[in-house]
C-alpha cells in the first residue's frame, strides 16, 4: 500500500509540473484564441487537482507510518540509509525503483527535483506578472465598444487637446494622456476620445489610430500607443504585443524569472539533501503551498472565462491578481527551514 501511495504521490507532481507549465506557456501566447480560454484553464485545473490529490496522499502515507504498516521509516534515516547504500528513497525503497534502475532518494536525484520545482515556480511567476501587467478585461469602455462591433481606423486630431497630462516614469516623460477630438477616416468628422494615450505630446493635425464603434459613435473612442487597439478589438490578449507596452512586459518577465531563478538556486543548493526530501514529502509544506496553487487558480478562473467575477470568487481574485508575488513568497518561507541542514 505504501508504494502504491508513494507513486501516487510522485506521478501527482509531475503531471502538476506539466499542467502547470503549459497552462502557463498557453497563456503568455493566448492571443490568437478569444474568450474563454478554455486551453489555460483546463490544464490550470490540472495542475490544481494534482495539487490537492497530491496532498491527500501526503497525509494518507502519515497515517500509514503511524500504524506501522510495513517498514516506516523516517526523513532522516532515509537520507542516512540513502548516502550509506544508494538504495533507500524518501519512504523506503519501492519495487518500481528497482525495475527503473532510479535511485530517487539519491541527494543528485533530490537537487535535480528541487531545481525543477523552483524552475517552474519562476516562470509560472513571470507568466501571471505578464497577465495582470497586459490584461485590459476590467476597461468597461473597451468592453461596451467590443459589443458594439469595434473597429480601428486612422484618425487626425482636430482641436486642441485638452486636460494634457504627462506620464511621468522617475522624472522621464514616457507619454501624455490628454482627452481629444479626431476626425475618423470614413467616419465622424468629430469623436471625443477620453483618457487618449500618445508618446508625443498631441497638437492639432496629430494622426492617431482610434478604436471606435460605427454603429455606436457616441461611446467616444480609445486611443492608446502602447497598446494593440487591433488586438483589443478581437477581444484577445498578448503577451508581448508590439511596442512599448509589449517591451515592458518583456522586461518584466525576464526580471521575474531571473529573481525565482536565484532563488531557486539559493533554495536547491544551500539545503541538505535531508532538508529538501523533508520538504518534499511534509503534508504541512505541501499543504500550503497546494492551498496557494488552488488559489490563485480560482483567483484567474473568472478572466480566463471572460466573465466578472461572482461575490464568493472576489477574495481569489485579489489573490490571483498578486499571484506572481504570492507563489514566490509561498516558496520561498515554505523552504527556508531546509536551509542549513545536512
Amino acid at each position: 500500500m505504501r508504494s502504491a501511495l508513494v507513486w501516487i504521490v510522485r506521478l501527482c507532481g509531475l503531471v502538476g509540473w506539466v499542467a502547470a507549465g503549459v497552462a502557463c506557456w498557453w497563456l503568455l501566447g493566448v492571443s490568437a484564441v478569444p474568450r474563454p480560454w478554455t486551453g489555460p484553464l483546463v490544464w490550470g485545473g490540472v495542475a490544481a487537482g494534482c495539487a490537492v490529490v497530491r496532498v491527500g496522499v501526503l497525509w494518507a502515507l502519515r497515517g500509514v507510518r503511524r500504524r506501522g504498516d510495513g517498514e516506516a521509516v523516517s526523513l532522516a534515516k532515509a537520507g542516512a540509509r540513502a548516502g550509506r547504500a544508494g538504495r533507500s528513497d524518501e519512504l523506503g525503497r519501492a519495487p518500481l525503483d528497482d525495475v527503473l534502475g532510479i535511485s530517487f532518494g539519491s541527494p543528485g536525484w533530490v537537487r535535480v527535483r528541487t531545481g525543477a520545482v523552483w524552475l517552474l515556480v519562476a516562470f509560472v511567476s513571470g507568466a501571471l506578472f505578464v497577465g495582470m501587467m497586459a490584461d485590459s478585461s476590467g476597461n468597461g469602455r473597451i468592453d461596451a465598444l467590443r459589443e458594439a462591433g469595434a473597429e480601428v481606423s486612422a484618425a487626425t486630431v482636430v482641436e486642441p487637446p485638452r486636460a494634457v497630462r504627462e506620464d511621468l516614469s522617475d522624472d522621464v516623460v514616457r507619454g501624455y494622456m490628454s482627452r481629444l477630438v479626431v476626425s475618423v477616416s470614413g467616419g465622424p468628422e468629430r469623436l471625443t476620445v477620453k483618457g487618449a494615450y500618445t508618446d508625443a505630446k498631441p497638437r492639432v493635425g496629430t494622426e492617431v489610430e482610434v478604436l471606435w464603434s460605427r454603429s455606436a459613435p457616441r461611446l467616444g473612442g480609445v486611443v492608446h500607443e502602447r497598446e494593440s487597439l487591433r488586438t483589443l478589438a478581437a477581444g484577445r490578449w498578448e503577451a508581448f504585443p508590439d511596442g512599448a507596452n509589449g517591451g515592458d512586459a518583456l522586461v518584466a518577465f525576464v526580471l521575474v524569472m531571473v529573481v525565482g531563478c536565484v532563488l531557486g538556486a539559493v533554495f536547491t543548493f544551500a539545503a541538505g539533501p535531508d532538508g529538501l526530501r523533508r520538504l518534499a514529502w511534509s503534508p504541512t509544506v505541501q499543504t500550503v503551498r497546494g492551498a496557494m496553487t488552488v488559489a490563485v487558480f480560482l483567483g484567474w478562473r473568472p478572466l480566463l472565462l471572460g466573465h466578472d467575477a461572482s461575490a464568493p470568487e472576489v477574495p481569489f481574485v485579489l489573490v490571483g491578481v498578486g499571484g506572481f508575488v504570492l507563489v514566490l513568497l509561498v516558496y520561498v518561507f515554505s523552504s527556508v527551514s531546509s536551509l542549513g541542514e545536512d
